[in-house]
């Protein structure tokens, strides 16, 4: 599916920023849960390397939300219907991204629309933002009706969608439905900045509420480990904490801790509370894993040598450890 072939931002116009509105959540309530619907034929049979979720699931952890489900879909009418419709049940905030172009495959908008029950119409703000930017270029005065007419669907949305422009040089708007699902375009580099534009408009958890992630690096191999690190999920997860480990091919494991430093209710001490440091439980992670706290640049790092050198060996002595000449067993 295809998008608009304009990035949608231009540095010599500034058009106004749209007003903040009112939580569409109720007031004092705030994001907790998101979903991401991610729409194009080219995604699934390969053709495009789907960026979008990744950024969309570190900008939820950033802001304190936690991305429940990522859907792939293609660019199929009913397939769009059931699963919009589906999320924002489920979900506190739901994003599309893809099929939002002039061509005729680019389906989102129409999709969505009838999702919700809502016709489509030209946003008159949006075409006279669109306009504005093209009026000078020679290919816009060389529009025949039909290309013009395939321009301005990019101006046409569902009749009763929030209309939401995030930035003063970018004329592509959030679309934004039922007060939870917010429409993006599927060219990466515009969907970041747009996705973060938006933050200022989305009832986002407050900062003390959101959480922390520390990372502990051990050469120990997983199997050495899982057995504390099992006994550690029991005991923390009821704090909150969740603990999980990812191994490195040739280079060891990373712990990973990831909670809130809040206050939890326990029933045997005098004052009612007990308060559990992430930092604290860091601590004794390194001592029983005998490891040590990394930052995210030493993250990105291993992994980066653990492909280069894996890059360099046999598929199978890379995995076993071995010389590359044992019978593979699957």
């Amino acid at each position: 599916m295809s998008s608009s072939s304009s990035s949608g931002a231009n540095t010599s116009s500034r058009f106004p920023v749209s007003v903040i509105p009112q939580n569409p959540l109720g007031e004092g309530k705030h994001i907790r849960t998101a979903a991401a619907l991610i729409i194009g034929d080219e995604i699934l049979n390969g053709k495009t390397l789907d960026r979008n979720s990744h950024f969309f699931a570190r900008y939820c952890f950033e802001q304190g939300v936690e991305l429940k489900r990522i859907e792939v879909i293609a660019d199929n009418e009913q397939e769009i219907i059931d699963a919009s419709r589906r999320m924002v049940r489920e979900y506190d905030f739901v994003i599309t991204t893809g099929g939002i172009g002039p061509t005729h495959d680019d389906i989102t908008y129409a999709s969505l629309a009838k999702s919700f029950n809502q016709s489509l119409v030209h946003h008159a703000e949006t075409l006279r933002r669109m306009e504005h930017l093209s009026k000078h270029r020679k290919w816009a005065a060389q529009q025949n009706a039909q290309q013009r007419a395939a321009s301005h669907r990019m101006a046409l949305f569902p009749e009763q969608a929030e209309v939401i422009f995030i930035e003063e040089d970018v004329w592509v708007p959030v679309i934004r439905l039922e007060g939870k699902l917010c429409v993006f375009p599927g060219i990466p580099s515009l969907f970041q900045r747009m996705l973060t534009g938006l933050t200022p408009f989305l009832p986002l958890p407050p900062k003390h509420e959101r959480p922390l992630r520390i990372q502990v690096f051990t050469e120990r191999p997983e199997s050495m480990i899982a057995p504390y690190l099992t006994s550690l999920q029991e005991r923390l997860t009821p704090h909150g904490i969740q603990v999980g480990s990812y191994p490195v091919l040739g280079k060891g494991v990373f712990v990973s801790l990831i909670g809130r430093d809040l206050g939890t209710a326990t029933a045997d001490n005098g004052d009612g509370r007990n308060r559990i440091w992430l930092a604290d439980v860091a601590r004794e992670v390194e001592a029983e894993v005998g490891g040590r706290v990394v930052n995210d640049e030493e993250v990105a790092q291993k992994k980066e040598e653990s492909k280069e050198s894996t890059a360099q060996q046999p598929i199978f002595a890379a995995a076993s450890g071995g010389t590359g000449q044992k019978d593979a067993k699957f």
